[in-house]
Formats: C-alpha cells, sequence, structure tokens
C-alpha cells in the first residue's frame, strides 16, 4: 500500500529544505554525463553546507530555461551545465557555436558557455538578495570528448570541476541562507515531468530552431 502520509511529508520537507522526494525524481530525467556529474558532486560535498539540485527548468518572461545543476553553498551559488560529448571539441569562448567531430561527421551546438549565461542570469533573479560575486557559472565536458584547441575559460573535466569547488572557501551565507536560497529555488523551479521537458523544448525550437 502506497504510503501518501510519508510522500506529502517528503515533498514538504523538499520544499522547505531542498531534501528528498525532487532530488530523487530528478535522477530518471537526467543523461550519462548529468548523473556522473551529480554523484561525483554528492560524493564529494555532501556536508550540510552544500545542497545539489539536478534538472531545474525555471520560468523566464517568455518562456523557460533548464538549468543542469545548481549547487547552493556556504561558499557560493554554482551553476552549472553539464555536455556529454565523444569525439574531438573545437571551442572558442566568441563563437555562438562550437564543433564536434566523430569520427568523419561534424556536428555544431550552442556556445555552452553562452549558454549558461541565462541559466545564470535567471538564478541570480531569484536569489536577487545575494551578491553577485556569489554566483559562478561552470560548464563540465563529462564524456568522453578531446579539446583539440585551447579549453576556454570556465569548462573543466569533472575532475577540474570538483578541484574548482573545492578552491572556494570564503564563506558567503550562513546555513539558513543556505536553506532559504534551496526554498526558493524549490518553490520556483517547475515541476519533473516529460510534459515540462516537451513544452522547453518546444520553446526553445521557436524562439532559436535549437534544444537546449
Amino acid at each position: 500500500m502506497i504510503n501518501y502520509s510519508f510522500i506529502l511529508g517528503s515533498l514538504a520537507i523538499g520544499c522547505l529544505l531542498g531534501y528528498g522526494f525532487a532530488r530523487y525524481r530528478s535522477h530518471s530525467f537526467q543523461n550519462l554525463g548529468e548523473s556522473l556529474v551529480s554523484h561525483a558532486i554528492q560524493a564529494k560535498f555532501g556536508s550540510s553546507d552544500y545542497h545539489l539540485l539536478n534538472h531545474i527548468t525555471l520560468k523566464l518572461r517568455d518562456g523557460t530555461t533548464q538549468v543542469d545543476h545548481i549547487l547552493i553553498s556556504r561558499f557560493g551559488v554554482f551553476v552549472i551545465e553539464t555536455k556529454d560529448y565523444k569525439g574531438w571539441i573545437f571551442a572558442n569562448s566568441q563563437h555562438a557555436q562550437w564543433t564536434q567531430v566523430l569520427f568523419k561527421a561534424k556536428f555544431k551546438f550552442q556556445n555552452p558557455l553562452v549558454q549558461n549565461r541565462l541559466h545564470l542570469k535567471a538564478v541570480e533573479e531569484l536569489l536577487d538578495f545575494l551578491p553577485s560575486d556569489a554566483f559562478h557559472p561552470l560548464v563540465v565536458f563529462a564524456g568522453e570528448a578531446e579539446f583539440k584547441t585551447v579549453k576556454p575559460t570556465g569548462v573543466f573535466s569533472v575532475a577540474e570541476m570538483l578541484d574548482h569547488l573545492r578552491s572556494y572557501s570564503e564563506e558567503v551565507m550562513t546555513i539558513n541562507r543556505l536553506q532559504f536560497c534551496v526554498g526558493r529555488l524549490e518553490t520556483a523551479r517547475l515541476a519533473i515531468t516529460d510534459q515540462t521537458d516537451l513544452d522547453h523544448v518546444g520553446y526553445l525550437r521557436r524562439r532559436y530552431g535549437i534544444d537546449d
């Protein structure tokens, strides 16, 4: 028999402190790279000083934006875009698109640094009571891709990401403020459902002709 009291209790706690239900549900909506990143962060930053949210869809004025991971900590808010690619990557931070070469085929994809700026802006607007220097964008390549150009600043492997996160040790918020940030994001995020994802992809295709 389903224990509805337990589910409702878990949901209430998740909305307040970000624990439990929403984080559990997000795993089934992650690709392999996103799952690798979330597990790596949870394994190394599992204390009460850190809280990880995955697969967060937020409303914009004219649509939605979807953030792979937001790590809220006493040392800052880290907005993380994950790419799970193989092959060679040709990248330039100033270019609108980067190139993946897989065997003899070439594929263009949106510059993830630019992509993550929109994510960062949406999170900053929700947590506008924090100073701007409390927010940090990261792009993580979690697959087996090899950069054939100089890797742009702000782009990391999974191991490099963990080292980068460890480098932040100056407190910028209390535990109470951290929990408030989690609650604000949990309240604002859209439900983690197939329909939410379909609506988001539809918005991107209508506006940009691309997928996020």
